[in-house]
């Protein structure tokens, strides 16, 4: 998609969401290029050690869907 940047705002919406899904996956090619900060990592570890220690906390995939469908009526 060759778009400049002053006329993003004038693509119709679905032209915009191609342009994002483009920018993601250029993005997502190449993670290592993604910063990840001192406090990402803290939390990463953080969560890891909570669920060390209590591994029953953990939900499914499916139970984590669930969740959020009730919560948003779907």
């Amino acid at each position: 998609m060759n778009t400049s940047a002053a006329s993003v705002f004038d693509l119709s919406t679905p032209e915009k969401l191609q342009l994002v899904e483009d920018l993601w996956d250029d993005v997502a090619s190449t993670p290592g290029d993604v910063p990840v900060y001192e406090w990402q990592t803290k939390e990463i570890e953080r969560r890891k050690q909570n669920l060390l220690r209590n591994p029953g906390s953990a939900l499914s995939w499916l139970e984590i869907q669930d969740r959020v469908r009730a919560r948003h009526a779907r």
